[in-house]
């Protein structure tokens, strides 16, 4: 009897039978295992795709797709990028007003304490408070989530300074109370035509600089400005420049006080002391043009682009013909509740786009770059959002009389905060916290 079997012979038949049922078996296992595998993967892309298409929800609403957001958004759609503090390539200011009344607006009003009267509308005694909850969505990505810590942390020992007219003064207001969140010890200083945030947590400072025609005039007065006769001096900004030296983060405008008049006053002689101040008058885009040349001079000759960043606003419109926007109350933006949605191309709100183009031109050929902050159009649909009747008019509030003449009284120029300043100013955040400053 052979001592070594072979491996043919290694089993009995019952055995090698058991061993064939047991592979079969298992193979049968395996199938099932890889078909439920493969319907978990295939769900799971379902589902993703499902996620995916959340945000992509529409309501047809007024003539107009408004796109509904939740606040647990995890993704975009195919064709947007996720939010981040990087929006790449993408042009922030080509979109479209959504209603989303989860996340905005980003502060309460009355939680904010260093408002001033002037914004408060509903504290002034407007009722509707939807103009709160619209928020800007760019065409092809997200905007950042306003986060004040974040901003506070990159602002720390450094400076902030909105430099312009009583709308960035709007906007100033807007961004200490978005920032006032994210501080415990801050107070707010004026000194001059400086008016201070300091957030000392941070050794940090947001400020505003009164200089409605950024050069000398005689409406640098931040308290008394209310002259008739408005004049300035396009070549003489040293004045003004001095305060702007060593802030790190320097946001300008200019363009409302330029607006009375087709024709600008242009000072003769040296000084405004005189009695009878002599000038001359020079058209609207002339004389923009060389004041904005006197501004870009004087940053290329002053400012230091390791260490400042230079933006600068277009201009905020106004909404005073309600026939602009085919408006059935005959009146301005006084009772707008909603933005302008029903239209397929820009209102006519007589916004100088001139004044634009010059500021683009000049910008392009300065050795210090400078990052324009186009709020103009996506501005131009906010006829809802207006201080309106609910304002102050010479240090005081409206009387139920002046509220009920609205074509005399109502301020179709400023903004109601939480309002539209804080768009402006999630614009400017993305491009501070963005990795991508050069875009």
């Amino acid at each position: 009897m052979a001592s070594h079997l072979s491996t043919s012979e290694e089993f009995s038949k019952p055995a090698q039978e058991a061993a064939r049922i047991t592979v079969k078996r298992n193979r049968s296992y395996l199938s099932i295992l890889t078909l439920v595998v493969s319907i978990f993967i295939l769900g799971w892309f379902v589902y993703d795709e499902a996620v995916l298409s959340i945000s992509d929800v529409k309501f047809h609403m007024a003539n107009t797709y408004i796109s509904i957001f939740t606040d647990a958004d995890v993704s975009v759609g195919k064709n947007m990028q996720p939010v981040a503090e990087d929006v790449g390539d993408c042009d922030v200011f080509n979109g479209n007003w959504v209603l989303d009344d989860i996340r905005y607006p980003l502060y309460r009003e009355e939680n904010c304490e260093f408002m001033s009267t002037q914004f408060s509308c509903m504290k002034n005694g407007r009722k509707d408070d939807t103009y709160q909850k619209w928020r800007w969505q760019p065409r092809n990505c997200m905007l950042p989530r306003f986060d004040a810590r974040r901003l506070l942390s990159q602002l720390t020992g450094k400076r902030l300074m909105f430099v312009g007219d009583s709308l960035h003064r709007n906007q100033w207001e807007s961004m200490v109370c978005l920032l006032q969140s994210g501080a415990t010890n801050k107070s707010v200083i004026r000194d001059g035509s400086i008016t201070a945030f300091h957030i000392f947590d941070y050794n940090a400072t947001v400020e505003f600089y009164w200089a409605p025609f950024l050069v000398e005039s005689n409406s640098d007065n931040p308290r008394m400005h209310s002259i008739l006769d408005r004049i300035i001096k396009p070549d003489s900004i040293h004045k003004h420049g001095v305060h702007w030296k060593g802030v790190d983060y320097l946001v300008f405008n200019s363009y409302i006080w330029w607006m009375n008049t087709s024709k600008m006053k242009v000072l003769k002689g040296e000084s405004f002391d005189e009695e009878s101040t002599e000038y001359d008058e020079i058209l609207r885009p002339t004389a923009y043009e060389r004041v904005i040349r006197t501004w870009a001079n004087w940053v290329d000759q002053n400012i230091d682009s390791n260490v400042t960043s230079v933006f600068f606003n277009s201009m905020s419109p106004i909404h005073y013909r309600s026939e602009d926007w085919n408006g059935s109350n005959g009146t301005n933006c006084a009772m707008e509740t909603k933005p302008i949605l029903n239209v397929t191309g820009l209102p006519p709100t007589g916004t100088d786009k001139r004044l634009l183009e010059v500021v683009e031109n000049v910008t392009e050929s300065m050795r210090m770059p400078v990052r324009i902050l186009n709020i103009t159009t996506l501005s131009e649909y906010r006829k809802d959002a207006h201080a309106s009747v609910y304002t102050i008019r010479q240090g005081e509030l409206l009387s139920p009389e002046q509220q009920a003449d609205p074509m005399k009284y109502a301020d179709c120029i400023h903004w109601c905060l939480p309002g539209l300043p804080d768009t402006w100013n999630e614009l400017l955040y993305t491009k501070i916290v963005s990795s991508r400053l050069d875009n």
